[in-house]
């Protein structure tokens, strides 16, 4: 890849991306990825994790820096959110794995351990499902794809308020009612930093390119994921649930733990982002699958021997 197509940014700390990306302990990117500018942050030696997300790279920020000392990270901003482009011409689930399939090869010299959260679980496992030749596993964080998407009217409403009036306001309201068991504990918890990851949220959000890319995501990947695509998943996969998620229950992870024998790992105290709410517990689940363990489908969903706290 030539120079200009392969560009470290300077992480400034006036900028809420920069804040964020500082905390991470990484370094930001941008490289063409399938043709598609991508921004991502990298940090770390050893076997790679990448982690996706339906937000921006940076919001892993609080479990990335206890990975380094073992592990390369990648996270990048899927195409069209958080400082990725939009891909030229259509914009459909095939192109996304295509993405994602040049992501890894570019980024990891051994397959990596793919972790998706939400629509980037949807995405991660529709790729497991298909070339998991790339990985060496899976996990699944309060992942979207593993049931039909049926949110409570509140929550379908505060989400749609937040993509067409952007602001701080409607987006703790969604944080407080639906994204976080205690906002105000998580707000003390991570300091400054919070406010860095609402900002860049918010302007994130007020940006077309973002929305529009919000909504072709949700369409390609927020339909269920035919079982017989799942079973073909052969790597070591394991799933991270929040107690409390609202969108998507636990007893969806429960179901997909005893259909196709993952663990599952439920942090307590904790909704749809386990990794921003309960980072040491999350962390603690996720090195469980790092490391190759397996522990066997859950098969209680309140078992406190599949519980990570």
């Amino acid at each position: 890849m030539s120079p200009s197509a392969r560009t470290e940014v300077s992480a400034s700390t006036a900028t809420p991306r920069g804040r964020l990306v500082a905390a991470a302990l990484a370094s930001d990117h941008r490289r063409q990825v399938a043709g598609i500018p991508t921004a991502l942050l990298k940090a770390g030696d050893g076997p790679p994790v990448v982690f996706l997300q339906g937000e921006f790279g940076p919001v892993w920020w609080r479990v990335i820096p206890d990975l380094l000392a073992t592990h390369r990270v990648i996270a990048p901003d899927l195409p069209g959110l958080g400082a990725s482009e939009l891909p030229a011409g259509r914009f459909d689930r095939d192109i996304v794995l295509a993405w994602l399939e040049d992501l890894v090869e570019q980024t990891c010299t051994q397959p990596p351990v793919l972790v998706g959260k939400g629509p980037g679980g949807a995405i991660a496992a529709r790729f497991a499902a298909r070339r998991g030749d790339h990985l060496a596993g899976l996990v699944l964080v309060d992942s979207l794809g593993l049931a039909p998407f049926r949110p409570p009217p509140g929550l379908a409403l505060t989400f749609l308020r937040v993509l067409l009036r952007p602001s701080e306001q409607n987006l703790e309201r969604g944080f407080r009612n639906y994204c976080f068991v205690d906002l105000d504990g998580a707000r003390r918890d991570m300091g400054e930093t919070y406010q860095a990851m609402v900002d860049y949220a918010v302007e994130c959000f007020r940006t077309p390119r973002v929305r529009t890319a919000t909504r072709r995501l949700a369409r390609a990947f927020g339909s269920p994921i035919a079982p017989t695509e799942l079973e073909r998943i052969s790597i070591p996969t394991s799933l991270i649930w929040g107690r409390h998620d609202v969108g998507v229950p636990v007893a969806v992870a429960q179901a997909a733990s005893n259909r196709y024998n993952w663990p599952l790992h439920v942090i307590e105290d904790a909704r749809d982002d386990p990794a921003l709410e309960q980072p040491a517990a999350f962390l603690d689940a996720l090195r469980t699958t790092l490391t190759g363990s397996r522990t066997g489908p859950a098969t209680e969903p309140d078992g406190p021997d599949r519980t990570a706290t």
